[in-house]
């Protein structure tokens, strides 16, 4: 957002000079602003001079160094929060990812600030793995009178909630650090939570001396015309449905649907490699059937708050002690008092809990239950350069059963079974620069993207072609059936004509008696793989991080392994050097 000019045009001063007083106003805050106004009233009153005073050292801003662990992009906007309040409070803050960490500084710190989120079944983010490992190894250096606080992100849908951040927090302490502030661990719906830690964090970690009147203006940024203020709207959209296609063929067990979505202002200033939330209603019949469960059968209000507004499909040990509190169930009790309530929540939902244990509940009573319905992100699977002011999505609808009774994914099913052409949707775009094409276009890329993994990957091919870019690319592309399930394949075997894609590799499991997957053509190719690498090449994967993600690092070590004859040791380092300089970017979920 361009910042408005504050002086006009006709104020007494040169282009130069008025630029560089708009910039320092249009970031000062309003006690700023002030101050500088009682300033020049007093130096006028003295004649143009400013009365004498004893000299006195400028008071340097106070450091703070503030690393985040991030997978989806929340820990990284938060810590960017952090900064921009900390700043205002006089602090220099530093704000560092985890990926680009290095252990051996942390002792200097000063003061410090985590933000960590949680990944899978409590593991750090993809790009945290290396500094988290070192931090928490033999080798990790003592950080004796480093102040610290931690602000763990996670989701109590998993058994191992925020352990990453919990994890942090107590090595910070076993490393000699003192903690400033007591941590947070917070849920997907973490914004005003986080907001009111941050504030309070940093006033406890604030200079003990500290006049009230003494205010940090960082000139150096206003200057540079660093706006503070200037953020993505984070207010959804609304766009309409111009295309809903499956791309699986009617004999396939699965379901992907290919959705185009146009916007009617345009569509925002979205990169290949972002993602864009979807708001999710839930199903209908569930809705019904948990009100049923709940003897809340004709609230209207609260089957209409349900559908758009609740998660009634999330389970966890949480979900089950705040039921207890609300209703005193004894059997439910008797579940958490067992230890048994974790192992028997798996693969259950909300519906389950209320048929199991019978209650009659209030509007308040689910409303406390339950928690907001968090959007879902998806990889955009479209250049702006090629689709104009649309969006485009793959998305494959999740169907499962358990404990005898069918499941869905939420937004996905929502998406396949009860949206349409013209049908609107509530959107947001969810920026990810941490999975971005190379700047120079003459740098060759490998994409690596089974099923819906390879939406990001249509992307940058669209891209390349747009830009024309010199640069070669490769495609790994995994499903389970070549006829059934190989998705965009006219669209790949075009962009193989037009020189747009230089080369695909296919890897469809069930297609043969041995199953075949991405790595396996990985390590097929592992010669030309390394050649490719060693000749300056970025290497992405898009999809699962629990297994295929793993895989696929795995097999290039080997492709390394194989192809320059080196140790496992050997290879593995030169797969981590490639993670540090940003050049192996996953996107993993």
């Amino acid at each position: 957002m361009a910042r408005q000019n504050l002086l006009p045009r006709t104020a007494p001063f040169g282009d130069g000079e008025r630029a560089s007083l708009d910039a320092v106003l249009g970031s000062a805050t309003p006690v700023q602003r002030a101050w500088l106004a009682g300033f020049l009233a007093g130096l006028d009153a003295a004649g143009g001079q400013p009365a004498a005073v004893p000299a006195a050292p400028p008071k340097a801003a106070e450091p703070l160094t503030i690393v985040y662990a991030s997978e989806s992009g929340n820990s990284e906007a938060l810590a960017g929060n952090v900064a921009k309040l900390a700043r205002k409070q006089g602090f220099k803050p530093k704000v560092v990812d985890f990926s680009d960490l290095d252990v051996a500084t942390l002792p200097k710190a000063g003061k410090l600030v985590a933000i960590a989120a949680t990944w899978g079944e409590g593991e750090p983010p993809a790009r945290a793995v290396r500094a988290y490992g070192e931090l928490m190894g033999e080798g990790a250096p003592r950080i004796d009178g480093v102040e610290f606080a931690v602000l763990s992100l996670g989701d109590t849908s998993y058994a191992e909630f925020c352990a990453i951040g919990k994890a942090l927090d107590a090595r910070f302490e076993a490393l000699g650090g003192k903690r400033a502030a007591e941590r947070a661990d917070l849920d997907l719906d973490f914004e005003k939570p986080a907001a009111d830690w941050i504030k309070n964090t940093l006033k406890a970690l604030a200079p003990a001396e500290t006049p009230d009147n003494v205010v940090a203006v960082d000139f150096a940024r206003a200057a540079a015309g660093e706006d503070d203020d200037a953020e993505p709207s984070r207010e959804p959209l609304v766009v309409e449905v111009v295309e809903h296609v499956n791309l699986n063929s009617s004999r396939s067990d699965k379901e992907t649907i290919h959705l185009a979505l146009a916007f009617e202002d345009g569509a925002p200033a979205y990169e290949p490699g972002d993602s864009l939330e979807i708001f999710p209603e839930n199903d209908p019949q569930l809705v019904d059937e948990i009100l049923g469960a709940a003897g809340l059968s004709g609230d209207e209000a609260l089957r209409k708050a349900l559908l758009a507004e609740r998660d009634i499909t999330t389970l966890s040990a949480a979900t089950v002690e705040r039921f207890v509190k609300a209703t005193g169930h004894a059997d439910a009790q008797k579940l958490i008092d067992s230890g048994e309530a974790r192992a028997w929540i798996e693969g259950r939902h909300l519906i389950d809990l209320l048929a199991t244990f019978p209650a009659t509940l209030t509007p308040e009573h689910l409303n406390t239950i339950t928690r907001p319905l968090p959007p879902r992100a998806y990889s955009i699977a479209s250049s702006r350069k090629e689709v104009g002011d649309e969006v485009h999505l793959a998305i494959v609808a999740v169907r499962y059963e358990t404990h005898g009774r069918a499941r869905s994914g939420v937004a996905s099913v929502h998406v396949a079974d009860r949206i349409r052409d013209g049908a609107k949707l509530r959107v947001r775009l969810k920026p990810n620069r941490h999975f971005r094409l190379p700047q120079d276009p003459a740098t060759d890329i490998i994409m690596v993207g089974p099923g819906t993994g390879v939406a990001p990957f249509r992307a940058f091919v669209q891209e390349r072609r747009a830009i024309e870019a010199p640069g070669r690319s490769w495609l790994f592309f995994g499903d389970r059936h070549f006829l059934h399930d190989f998705l965009y394949q006219l669209e790949w075997q075009e962009a193989l004509e037009d020189g747009s894609l230089t080369k695909i590799d296919v890897a469809f499991s069930r297609d043969q008696p041995e199953k075949v997957y991405v790595q396996d053509r990985i390590t097929h190719n592992a010669k030309e793989l390394v050649s490719w690498l060693e000749g300056g090449a970025h290497f992405y994967v898009c999809g699962d991080a629990k297994h295929m993600a793993k895989d696929v690092r795995a097999a290039v070590v080997r492709a390394y392994e194989t192809a320059k004859s080196l140790s496992p040791a050997d290879a593995e380092a030169q797969v981590a050097a490639l993670e540090r300089s940003h050049r192996y970017q996953q996107d993993v979920y």
